[in-house]
Parts: structure tokens; sequence; C-alpha cells
């Protein structure tokens, strides 16, 4: 009697535990300090969301849903130390899983990681520096435009696009480029390990590579989505929460319907920059 009624007790306790949770922190688009009315990963839009999830109630771990052409090194950084910061203190472990693109800054956003997982076909890696920009000087000779810039300090301009492109200044880009470069192996050395089986050529020069490809060059730990791979290692129970970003009661109140012509006349002058810039990041890899 006595071991049938500890066999109900112990039934009735595990019915009674409580599901595992993963929070979910999607990750997409172009990584930048954008302003209110343009799209961009960055750290202030995103903090809030990602401290809600790392205080959900029977916590697990936390999943990133990447899907990125990077962008700004900076915010980069930022959301990736907030991150392993908050992994590190809760002791909670964190997947990364890519999705059509974890390149560059969204690469280096699925370091944050403990695990990444890919798909067969997402595209991978893009570790090194771009800069892009134009050139304007034989335009503005055309049109009769005569360009006037004046500065105390002869380095505080770089690069102007109104001028002839100077040596000295490629230079100095140069310099911060591999400054840059060099703070992005070192995450991905740290995040990776011995687990990296390329070389330092092949791996850091800004290539990129399928998620089968990447899995043999140790980018990442196997290839999967993240249901499965949650179910997998915390149960068919286990419960998924995705946290989402509030918005400010300033924001709310403000918000108006599409077609209206204050909505089009902000979100349209807002947004068609940080439109195009998306779009030469995604073009970078065929999307």
């Amino acid at each position: 009697m006595m071991s049938k009624a500890v066999e109900r007790i112990a039934i009735w306790a595990h019915l009674r535990e409580p599901a595992p949770v993963v929070g979910v922190i999607r990750l997409s688009g172009a990584i930048s300090a954008l302003g209110p009315l343009r799209r961009g990963l960055n750290l202030a839009a995103l903090a809030d969301p990602i401290e809600r999830t790392f205080q959900l109630r029977h916590l697990r771990a936390v999943a990133l849903a990447i899907n990125s052409p990077g962008g700004s090194a900076v915010q980069t950084s930022l959301l990736a130390t907030r991150i392993r910061a908050l992994a590190d203190e809760k002791g909670v472990k964190v997947y990364a899983f890519t999705e059509d693109v974890a390149a560059s800054g969204g690469y280096w956003l699925a370091c944050a990681a403990d695990e990444i997982f890919a798909n067969e076909s997402s595209v991978v890696g893009s570790i090194g520096v771009v800069s892009a920009s134009f050139g304007f000087t034989d335009l503005i000779r055309r049109v009769g435009v005569e360009r006037r810039l004046h500065t105390a300090g002869p380095r505080k301009v770089m690069l102007d696009p109104f001028r002839r492109e100077d040596e000295g200044d490629v230079e100095r880009l140069k310099t911060i480029q591999t400054d840059i470069h060099e703070s992005f192996k070192q995450a991905v050395r740290a995040s990776r390990g011995d687990r990296l089986k390329g070389t330092d050529e092949e791996l850091f020069s800004g290539e990129v590579w399928t998620g089968r490809r990447a899995l043999d060059l140790g980018l990442v730990d196997g290839i999967g989505d993240l249901r499965g791979v949650m179910r997998e290692r915390y149960g068919d129970g286990v419960r998924l929460r995705l946290v989402a970003g509030r918005r400010s009661w300033l924001r709310r109140r403000l918000s108006l319907p599409r077609g209206s012509a204050a909505y089009d006349a902000g979100d349209w002058a807002g947004g068609l920059l940080a439109a195009i810039e998306e779009r030469l990041l995604w073009s970078r890899f065929g999307l």
C-alpha cells in the first residue's frame, strides 16, 4: 500500500511540474542605430525584450532566431555583449538559429550563443568589414556647384564624397576597418574556440558559406530548426515564448492608421533611406 501511495504521489508531482520554457528573441533585419521611424536592430530597441526574456518563469534556455545581413559593428557588439552577460548572470544556455542569412554582424550575433544551428541552405559567415560610398566630384562640376568646406583640424574630414579620393584617407579607413575586423575575429574565436576547423585565411576572409559548409568549418554546431532542436533538448512539452518589444505610451498615442496623410508622410520619408540601406545589405547575399 505504501509503495502505491508513493508512486501516486510521484506521478502527481510529475504532472504538476511546470513545462520548461524557452524564451525566443527574434533578431531579423539590418543592424543599425536608426531613428524612431526607421527599422533596424539596435540595443536601444531590443534591451527591454532581451531583459524580459531572461526573466521568464521556468526559463530553461534562450533561443535567438537570426535573419540578418549585418550592419553596425558597434550595435552588433553591444547586443551580443548584453545577451552573453545575461546568459552568464542567469546561468541560462543560449542557442542561435540562422534562417536565410546570418552574415557579418548577423553571424557575430550568433556567436553570443553557446550553440549555433543553421538550415542547410542558410548563408553564414562574412567575417569581415566593408565600407561603401559614392563620389560626386564630376557631377557637381557638371551642374555648376561649388563645394565649400572649412575645418579646424587637418583630418576632420575623411573621404568626402564631393572631393577626389585621397590616399591618406583610404589608409586611415583601412586602419579603422582592421581594428574592427580584429574585434570581430576575437568574438568568433572566443565563442567557437577549438570547434573552428578552417585556417584564419579561410575563416576570416569575408567569405560566406551555406549552412552545410559552415558546419564542416565549425562555424555552426548542427543543422536544425528552432522548434525541432528545442523539443529534442527539452521535450515535446517545451513552451516557446517569443518576447517582442513594447511600444512606448507616446508611440501608441501617436500611431496613425496606414493611408492617413500624417502616417504616410512620416513613415515614407523616415523609412525610405532605411529601406535602401537594408536592400543593399541583403543584395550582397543574393537576396
